[in-house]
């Protein structure tokens, strides 16, 4: 049996917490604030403790330092429903054993506390040196992202090869820096490499560097890509680019921490971290064989998820707000209306992050007033192969064309809406099955339902040919 203290001002979540752990065998006291719980480990010190970190008064992260002081080593659990990157990294830097976002199931509460009690101790050794925190910001209030800011806390504690997974835009780089900018390397150069934008036929002189004659135009001596990230980082960006012979090169170079320069006979130490990042299914690749299974398994030894936006949509509306300011000059408070942020969340964002960011900022410099309204952004844009069916396309541009229409009649008299629709919509709908039939109006008007002689009416009042054969 152990003595465990929850801290939060959720009676709910404190009962539920309470009653799992007690069933489990354990002792348990309550603290709705840090003050309760500063004082409550005074009277009896916990084995372990649950923390909140959003607590009425004191916070939990500045809780837990002073907690440290009356619990010793005894494992700390963090817990929150509002959690960023800064809170992930802060609490595994002040030394808690886990960090565990809301909502969270009661059966992985069980399973964290028993790991706890278990090793006893912090997680992962002393907090690491104060970090610069001044650096590109990654937001995201979903589940999902909260679990993705735990995944970086983590790796930025180690030096082990990472390999992020996404699709495009999702901000893999971001990710990347991150886990530069909170580790041990901090202090070291942090190198992104694209590796489509190297070219095919220099990559190797790019990554390794040569030696002056190596080939032609090799007029001095060049250092690599990879030497140059000595003592730091090297992000390798689209890793499932990389053709087979430059893959065995790679694993090398990663396994044992040396280049040897093209041209060149005796290898050359160097101490880089690789993190590495795709949008191509590299599981796929690899059992196809165009991607090598062990280069493949030293690069994922933590994976790194991103899920797309359309995933996370409770994400939407802060990185909007986020990137506004950013258009926005210093000192600017401008907002989105509640059809334009209505518009913003309904989107595919099949670009996703990178696709938002766009979206505001052209909003931004089309908006004259303190707020963006509908009108004011851009069309959205519908890819081939997103997963979007023609008819959700169509019932998108139908839908974005009306509120515009609606938009700009706002405060006028009834304007026709839907027989303008019909004039614009008809047109391209009966030339198009006049075009199928061969121009035989019979058929065509068989097809659309209607009489020949409306037909025909149709077409003249849209400006198309009327001639054409009757035949049945």
């Amino acid at each position: 049996m152990a003595n465990v203290l929850i801290v939060d001002d959720e009676p709910s979540i404190c009962w539920g917490i309470r009653e799992l752990l007690v069933d489990d065998g354990h002792a348990v006291s309550v603290a709705p604030s840090a003050e309760a719980a500063l004082a409550a480990a005074d009277e009896c010190r916990p084995d372990a403790v649950l923390l909140d970190v959003r607590l009425p008064g004191m916070d939990g992260l500045t809780a837990l330092r002073l907690l440290r002081e009356r619990i010793g080593d005894a494992p700390v659990i963090i817990m929150t429903a509002f959690g960023d990157l800064q809170t992930a990294v802060g609490s595994l830097e002040a030394g808690a054993f886990e960090y565990l976002p809301k909502p969270f199931n009661l059966d992985d509460v069980a399973r964290i506390v028993r790991q706890a009690l278990e090793r006893g101790g912090r997680h992962a050794g002393e907090p690491a040196d104060a970090i610069d925190r001044t650096a590109p910001v990654l937001l995201g209030r979903s589940p999902v992202m909260q679990q993705v800011f735990k995944q970086i806390a983590l790796a930025a504690r180690s030096q082990a090869p990472v390999l992020i997974t996404g699709e495009s835009g999702t901000g893999k780089e971001l990710v990347a820096q991150a886990i530069h900018r909170h580790g041990p390397r901090q202090g070291g150069p942090f190198l992104p490499v694209c590796v489509p934008a190297l070219s095919p036929q220099l990559i190797e002189s790019e990554l390794f560097g040569h030696v002056k004659g190596a080939f032609t135009g090799a007029d001095a001596h060049r250092t690599g890509l990879l030497e140059l990230a000595g003592g730091g980082t090297v992000f390798l960006d689209e890793i499932g680019d990389v053709a087979p012979p430059m893959q065995v090169k790679l694993l090398r170079a990663i396994e044992q921490q040396e280049i040897t320069p093209v041209g060149g006979a005796q290898p050359r130490r160097t101490d880089f971290r690789v993190i590495a990042a795709t949008n191509r299914p590299l599981g796929a690749l690899r059992a196809s064989g165009e991607f090598r299974a062990d280069l493949y398994y030293r690069l994922s030894v933590f994976p790194i998820h991103l899920p797309p936006l359309r995933d996370r949509r409770e994400d939407i509306a802060p990185l909007a707000e986020h990137f506004l300011m950013r258009a926005d000059p210093p000192g600017a408070r401008r907002r989105f209306s509640e059809p334009a942020m209505v518009e913003l969340m309904r989107r595919p964002w099949t670009g996703n992050v990178r696709e938002l960011r766009n979206v505001v900022e052209r909003a931004a410099i089309s908006a004259r007033g303190e707020e963006i309204h509908f009108e004011h952004l851009p069309v959205a844009e519908s890819l081939p192969g997103t997963g979007a069916s023609l008819v959700d396309q169509i019932q998108r541009y139908v839908s974005d064309w009306a509120r515009r229409e609606l938009a700009s009649s706002a405060g006028g008299e009834s304007t026709g809406l839907y027989d303008r629709f019909l004039s614009m919509a008809e047109p391209a709908l009966i030339a198009t099955v006049m075009e199928h039939f061969g121009g035989n109006r019979a058929a065509a008007a068989r097809e659309l339902g209607i009489h020949r002689a409306t037909l025909r009416e149709r077409l003249k009042r849209a400006g198309l040919p009327a001639e054409g054969t009757e035949t049945n």
